[in-house]
């Protein structure tokens, strides 16, 4: 929309400060657009235009410019400035708002929804860090489940993290090239003395925790963060989990003795391996606690586990129930979309939004 903008507009007070505001703004987002591109150029790129970007790739100077801006953490750094491009952007309209002596309301407008949007940039990049509560921790264990998922454990030194079953939290290690953050939902009960994270493999940093992760490590956690939970819903509850979508509901679970769900559960669970890893818990779990039911679904055999079959397995009437959704993007919006058609209310479908994280 900047691009547009730029060609088309045409106003009477376009020099001074606020043009070069503009332009400042437009080619810092512009840039960061571009770097958040380049690494997955792939996806971008018709097939037959990627052996050039490959020999492209191997030239001197393309590698040392790779050597110098690669890497997540970096662009994370950079990334943090994208609010101060923003602020150019608005004070530029403040300074050239051609429009606003005709429509005082849209002043106004323009003025309080960019004002909210800066304060909320300064609040997290000035003050968040010294309101959210830092806790110190030590890896206690580390249990492989597969070849992909691990669950980390981890004693408090000193005080634990208070937190509410299917909340998450920043995990801080410190690796081969500092420390590093990452966002997991907390699969513990806040009972428990120990603190877990169930981790799948999918990036770079989490495949390598396999190797570097070892007992006795410090950690550090920021949090906890996240308002999923199951009292939000009725006395009949569906709970679907897909993948890793497991690990908020494994905190659930877990912590049946001390927050009971208000009525009947039934918990379907769809992965390519039909839950191996967690099966014999989930049954230890199911055999105290007669109103949940476990449902596993091998999703290498049976398919994919759809809305219609959630319901017709757990029986009742489809607007009666309350649905908990977390797993992979694709599988929660396909299920969404059949619940709504299937007679659930809006209202009553909630999910985990671990990828706004």
């Amino acid at each position: 929309m900047l691009i547009p903008h730029v060609l088309l507009a045409k106003s009477q007070h376009g020099g001074g400060s606020g043009k070069l505001l503009a332009i400042a703004g437009a080619l810092g987002l512009l840039a960061l657009v571009i770097w958040a591109i380049v690494p997955r150029w792939r996806s971008v790129l018709p097939r037959p235009l990627r052996p050039a970007v490959v020999a492209l790739r191997e030239i001197p100077g393309t590698r040392r410019a790779r050597a110098i801006l690669g890497g997540y953490e970096r662009w994370r750094s950079f990334h943090r400035t994208t609010g101060l491009f923003v602020a150019m952007g608005f004070v530029h309209g403040v300074l050239d708002g051609t429009p606003f002596s005709q429509a005082p309301a849209l002043r106004w407008i323009y003025v309080t929804v960019g004002a909210i949007g800066l304060a909320f940039y300064a609040y997290r990049e000035l003050l968040a860090r010294h309101l959210v509560a830092l806790h110190d921790y030590q890896v206690d264990n580390v249990q492989f489940l597969g070849d992909e998922i691990m669950e980390l454990s981890l004693a408090p030194v000193g005080a634990p993290m208070p937190f509410v079953p299917g909340q998450f939290a920043m995990l801080y290690l410190e690796g081969a090239s500092g420390w590093r953050r990452h966002p997991f939902s907390i699969a513990s009960a806040p009972a428990s003395n120990l603190l877990r994270f169930t981790i799948k493999a999918l990036g770079d940093d989490t495949t390598s925790m396999r190797e570097t992760v070892q007992r006795g490590m410090p950690a550090v956690i920021r949090g906890p963060f996240g308002r999923f939970t199951h009292a939000k819903g009725g006395k009949s509850q569906l709970w679907i989990a897909g993948g890793l979508g497991i690990a908020p509901f494994l905190s659930w679970l877990r912590a049946l003795e001390e927050d009971p769900a208000p009525g009947q559960i039934d918990f379907f669970y769809s992965a390519a391996d039909g839950g191996a890893a967690f099966v014999d818990e989930l049954d230890a779990i199911a055999l105290t606690h007669e109103e949940l039911r476990i449902h596993l679904v091998n999703t290498s055999i049976d398919g994919r586990l759809t809305a219609a079959q959630a319901l017709a397995t757990a029986g009742g009437d489809p607007s009666a129930f309350s649905v908990f959704l977390c797993g992979p993007e694709g599988m929660v919006h396909s299920f969404q979309t059949q619940l709504r058609h299937a007679g659930v209310p809006a209202k009553a479908i909630h999910r985990e939004y671990f990828n706004w994280r």
